[in-house]
């Protein structure tokens, strides 16, 4: 199986562990049944991994001859990014810290 594509999403505004279920639930699966589930899926990620993989699979498509029925996801991880700190006012004038985390999804194709 050699990768017909892949496509790279820096800094979103999402948690990395609320993607990772998103993207564990797509991997190994073929393309379109991947988007299909993508669509029915009620997570926040969904529409964002949704695009991904039509963009991967655009990408795919414009770089070489590839079968767009044989492509599967067969790769797609998700790292922790920047993490935005803030404050929240407590009682008695204190301070809370607060952690905005971001995440960065990596989604690879591979033709099968």
């Amino acid at each position: 199986m050699a990768e017909a594509s892949r496509v790279v999403l820096r800094n979103l505004r999402i948690t990395p562990r609320k993607v990772r279920l998103v993207v564990n639930l797509v991997k190994g699966k073929p393309v379109q049944y991947a988007l299909d589930l993508l669509k029915v899926t009620n997570k926040r990620a969904a529409p964002v991994v949704y695009k991904m993989i039509q963009s991967a699979v655009a990408n795919a498509t414009n770089k070489s001859t590839v079968d767009v029925d044989r492509l599967i996801v067969s790769e797609g991880f998700v790292n922790g990014g920047e993490s935005m700190k803030r404050w929240l006012p407590r009682a008695q004038g204190r301070a809370t810290g607060i952690q905005k985390r971001t995440s960065h999804v990596t989604i690879k194709l591979a033709e099968i």
